[in-house]
């Protein structure tokens, strides 16, 4: 099955990785290029991406057929996304393991939703 895992932060996290030293800021990078590296090995890893602060997004609609967009930043949120992996493992179960190896699932801020085909089934 495939599992979408997102990543978020917040004020807080974003506080946190601000104000740690570049050592240890590589570290957390490393952790990062580690479990990219076993993911893909082991073949659950179909893409991972760190995005960009949300200021830089774009919000697109389409009214009257005319397609409009609006810059950020939007609506004050708690937290933002800012990564994800999409992965293909044998269950929900598994999907949880490797969200754990996250960096910042220490501070509880990974979500994990299995991906459903156009239709509604589980995409496979």
């Amino acid at each position: 099955m495939k599992f979408l895992i997102m990543i978020y932060h917040n004020p807080e996290s974003r506080k946190i990785w601000a104000e740690m030293s570049p050592e240890d800021q590589n570290l957390g990078l490393d952790a990062y290029e580690a479990l990219d590296a076993a993911l893909t090995e082991s073949g659950e890893l179909i893409v991972s991406e760190r995005l960009a602060d949300p200021e830089t997004a774009r919000r697109v609609g389409v009214r009257d057929g005319k397609t409009i967009s609006t810059d950020g930043p939007f609506a004050e949120v708690k937290e933002q996304l800012a990564g994800f992996y999409l992965i293909e493992c044998q269950d929900a179960e598994r999907a949880t393991e490797i969200a754990g190896q996250i960096p910042e699932a220490f501070l509880g801020m990974i979500e994990v939703r299995p991906v459903m085909g156009l239709r509604g089934g589980p995409e496979m």
